[in-house]
């Protein structure tokens, strides 16, 4: 690769990295650009996860510094994210991303409009129901498997599911699925190691500039009141949906 094509990709994702520590969905933009670069899809795809892991410890380190995170569902979370992410990343290469991107745009533009109808929603925190905790567990699973096999997208409906079926305020979801998506993009990125896909020195260099910028989001986004942050995740969330829905009908 050349250095001027370096330098772009440092740039994007130096930036991507800033805004997605609230918005999330980092893949769906890096991802691309890597593609577009002449960098192979499968490899694309994996050295964008390992980068991923450098990213979530920089946004992580500000929102536990701060004591944000949720630690007591932490350990249950982590466990569902290992197994789910584990075999998203194997099914990499036998299932199309197509399908799955489809399902989770739905799935988001539902939980934008459920969010909507909430005025309070991920503004405060609110107690839920065993039966709403359970189903969170169970998406937590889910997603994981979504998010091991791409990313695009994992993130930011983690984040809103934590909100709807946990109760959670939007910067307790924030800074708790930072730490989630940790432990997802380690064990993908193990596995497509496994598989020889990992571009390690484009993937260190990558994660060292996400690594930078996520720490810069994570201060600027303790900064942001909740019912701002609430305004530009659900913004996100519908901005990404459309986008996920449009190119599918593209395909």
């Amino acid at each position: 690769m050349s250095t001027s094509k370096l330098l772009i990709l440092v740039s994007i994702f130096f930036l991507t990295s800033i805004i997605s520590v609230v918005t999330g969905s980092t893949s769906l933009i890096t991802v691309p650009v890597m593609i577009e670069f002449g960098i192979d899809p499968h490899v694309a795809v994996a050295t964008n996860m390992m980068a991923l892991i450098f990213m979530s410890l920089g946004g992580s380190l500000p929102f536990a510094r701060k004591g944000l995170l949720e630690r007591h569902l932490l350990p249950v979370c982590i466990a569902l994210t290992l197994v789910g992410s584990g075999i998203g990343a194997l099914l990499l290469l036998h299932v199309p991303v197509r399908a799955l991107q489809l399902t989770i745009a739905i799935a988001m533009i539902v939980v934008a409009a459920f969010s909507l109808t909430r005025k309070d929603s991920g503004t405060i925190e609110h107690s839920v129901s065993n039966a709403s905790r359970a189903i969170g567990y169970v998406a937590t699973f889910l997603l994981a498997v979504y998010g091991g096999f791409f990313s695009g997208g994992y993130v930011t409906m983690l984040t809103a599911a934590f909100v709807v079926l946990f109760g959670f305020t939007f910067l307790q979801s924030v800074a708790t699925t930072k730490v989630i998506n940790l432990f997802s993009s380690a064990i993908a990125t193990l596995i497509f190691a496994w598989h020889g896909v990992v571009d390690y020195k484009l993937g260190a260099i990558l994660g060292g500039t996400m690594f930078l910028g996520a720490w810069i989001g994570g201060h600027a986004t303790m900064r942001i009141s909740p019912v701002w942050l609430r305004r530009i995740f659900l913004l996100a969330v519908m901005g990404l949906a459309l986008r996920m829905v449009f190119a599918f009908l593209q395909q």
